[in-house]
């Protein structure tokens, strides 16, 4: 068990505590099959009234049977249950909970949960915490597990001690911690969920900004130990290129320059919007450390585009003729390929290394790094950053570690008023014009009304020679949510669509080796499509595919959805992006309207964070450059400059770590750079 929980990275009580629920469940009161509405969740008291018959289309096994109250029927449908036929008999009594549609004059339940009475009454009205989970674990065992720490705690006062001073708290109206710990995993209500959920943002983002503080100290005006000179091989490869650089490009290479030609280190955020062109900017770098004798990394989060970024670079020194020797090390490499490219990297045959974490492993010794070019999405915290100055310079200059150039590439935009909280003094570079002769994306917003006609879309589309990506929030199928999930809806699509379409699936439980074979599948056109989750978000460069479908796209967050839009456009075709909203709800469709009509991702940001309001809090988290575990930049944008505020009341005093009253906050600080939390672009 204790194996399971480290997988999810929690070895420790206080970690445990801080796993928070992803979402919430409440059971719904029973309904009546008379007063059923259509696309809606809801809990029926039924009795089984017939058998069960099935019907096979392709790989599908669909299974039905009827359930009646005293005021009607309605169909049951359960796919690749064939169990089902022993469960269900006729005559039985069951709440039956699950997605209802309409179907010509009656309504079908997909896919109901079976509950007893006595599991029902149990349940009914009670908030119930949906953690993530790891293969093994289940929501019960979590929730069991949490359970025991908050009760524990309430006799062991110093097992979760409080950790904002009482000012602090008193002057933000914010209840303790394990009032907030006890609300966030156990809520009675929404209100008291609510106030959990502020304590604990708040103290995130406080915590986050003193250490932003702290680092910041500690790495303004780092002389530049690897000084570069402007080199003719830069400009013959960006004049070579069959396009101009666009204003804002040729502005942050001017930028990138002036840092690695300059007196101190670079420490540099370039923030673009998606297919601004960031990545020629990078190579560009590469290139220009190359050139003066230096090595230059490139970390990517995932295998998938670490490839990518490998081949691109590749394509670039052959087509013209660059001084560039690139090596690819990932994880999943056999040791015999590893030993390989370490001899590469530590001889020098190598001046460009592009991977993923792979790239700061004890084994790997470089000759001369100099520069290291990281995405937003790996999470480049300290250990990172110390691990990179500990291999900077090369072999034998460990103890006198050297910082190299750091560059982060961020596809995130930021609202402008949250970045000068955020980032600060530090050196932000902003490409917001897109290239020319990139044709815009067609948005579609529509209910789940029109997923059949969106499906006969994407048979059109392919039937041309093109592909298409569906995105799905959820991996498999859950008891406590109603959020399509890629395994079924891969199944729902193969058996509604021709047999000799290849629909294929791609989640993050996936062993690497095997997204990697999709992806290439995929990229190569072996694949029509691509059923996924969030998981293809970042960078995936696939010119062909020209239709993303996005299901509960009201349960993302419009940066998200502005990523993952990104996925397509990057071809010749036109391309199309459709968002499915499974809520009725005004402020959804207000929100998805706002993708519907601009492509501009700073205006969408902005958008994001009028419209996302504090009570907000049952989407799916935004994805991007601040990964918080709680707190939502957008969602909570006003208690984070509260809490810039308290920062700067608590610095205002040099010797503030030393007082009594910060004891316990300052411990956490300690902590939190030992179990390497993440500074974002620092």
């Amino acid at each position: 068990m204790a194996a399971l929980f480290r997988r999810m990275g929690v070895q420790t009580v206080e970690e445990l505590v801080r796993l928070y629920p992803r979402d919430y469940d409440r059971i719904e009161e029973v309904c009546r099959i008379v007063e059923l509405k259509d696309n809606c969740r809801a809990v029926v008291r039924g009795t089984v009234c017939s058998g069960v018959s099935e019907k096979k289309t392709g790989r599908l096994t669909v299974s039905f049977s009827q359930a009646a109250d005293e005021s009607g029927k309605m169909q049951l449908s359960f796919f690749n249950m064939p169990y089902i036929k022993k469960t269900l008999k006729k005559g039985a009594v069951y709440y039956f909970r699950g997605k209802v549609h309409r179907r010509g004059n009656g309504f079908t339940m997909e896919q109901p949960i079976l509950l007893s009475p006595a599991e029902y009454e149990k349940q009914r009205g009670k908030l119930l915490p949906v953690y993530p989970l790891t293969v093994g674990l289940n929501q019960k065992t979590v929730r069991k597990a949490v359970a025991q720490v908050l009760e524990a705690a309430e006799k062991e006062r110093d097992l979760l001690p409080e950790v904002l001073p009482g000012f602090v708290r008193k002057e933000g109206n914010l209840c303790s911690i394990a009032e907030a710990l006890s609300g966030i995993h156990f809520p009675e209500n929404t209100n008291q969920l609510l106030q959990a959920k502020k304590r604990l943002a708040f103290e995130e983002f406080l915590v986050f900004l003193l250490l932003v503080r702290k680092m910041k100290d500690s790495v303004q005006a780092i002389p530049n130990a690897f000084p570069m000179l402007e080199t003719a091989d830069t400009v013959r490869f960006l004049e070579g290129l069959p396009f101009r650089l666009t204003k804002d490009q040729e502005q942050v290479w001017r930028e990138i320059c002036s840092d690695l030609t300059g007196d101190f280190t670079m420490n540099r955020l370039v923030q673009g919007d998606v297919g601004s062109g960031k990545t020629i900017l990078a190579a560009s770098a590469l290139l220009l450390a190359a050139s003066n004798g230096y090595q230059g990394a490139m970390m990517a989060p995932t295998e998938v585009l670490a490839v990518q970024h490998f081949q691109t670079l590749q394509g670039y020194t052959k087509k013209y003729d660059l001084a560039l020797r690139p090596v690819l090390l990932t994880g999943s490499m056999t040791a015999k390929e590893k030993r390989e490219v370490y001899g590469q990297i530590e001889s020098g045959a190598c001046n460009v290394i592009i991977g993923t974490h792979a790239l700061i492993q004890e084994k790997v010794t470089y000759a001369k790094l100099a520069l290291v070019i990281t995405d937003e999405q790996h999470r480049f915290g300290v250990r990172q950053r110390e691990a990179f100055s500990r291999k900077a310079g090369g072999k034998g200059e460990t103890e006198n570690a050297r910082m190299p150039h750091v560059m982060v590439m961020s596809a995130t935009p930021i609202p402008r008023t949250l970045a000068m909280i955020l980032y600060g003094d530090l050196h932000v570079s902003v490409i917001k014009e897109l290239p020319a002769g990139r044709q815009s994306i067609k948005n579609c917003v529509v209910n789940t009304d029109w997923r059949n006609k969106a499906w006969e879309f994407l048979r059109k589309e392919i039937s041309a020679g093109r592909q298409a990506f569906v995105v799905c929030p959820m991996i498999e199928a859950s008891e406590e949510s109603e959020l399509e999930n890629v395994e079924e809806y891969t199944e729902k699509l193969r058996g509604a669509l021709p047999d000799a379409l290849r629909i294929e699936m791609l989640h993050g439980k996936m062993k690497q080796a095997e997204k990697n074979r999709l992806m290439d599948a995929f990229s190569s056109g072996m694949i029509d499509i691509l059923v996924s989750t969030t998981v293809i978000e970042v960078g995936v460069n696939i010119p062909n595919a020209t239709v993303m479908m996005i299901e509960n796209a009201e349960r993302f967050g419009l940066a998200q959805l502005h990523q993952l839009r990104g996925r397509v456009g990057r071809g010749k075709h036109q391309s199309y992006c459709i968002f499915i909203n499974a809520s009725d709800s005004d402020t959804a469709k207000e929100r998805l309207e706002v993708l519907n009509h601009s492509n501009d991702g700073f205006y969408i940001a902005e958008q994001d964070l009028k419209l996302r309001g504090p009570g907000d809090m049952f989407g799916i988290r935004q994805s991007g450059i601040l990964n918080f575990r709680i707190a939502d930049i957008y969602q909570d944008a006003d208690m984070l400059m509260e809490a810039d505020k308290v920062c700067a009341q608590i610095t205002a005093d040099a010797a503030w770590e030393e007082r009594e009253e910060y004891r316990e906050l300052s411990a956490l600080l300690q902590r939190s750079v030992r179990n390497n939390i993440d500074f974002p672009g620092i």
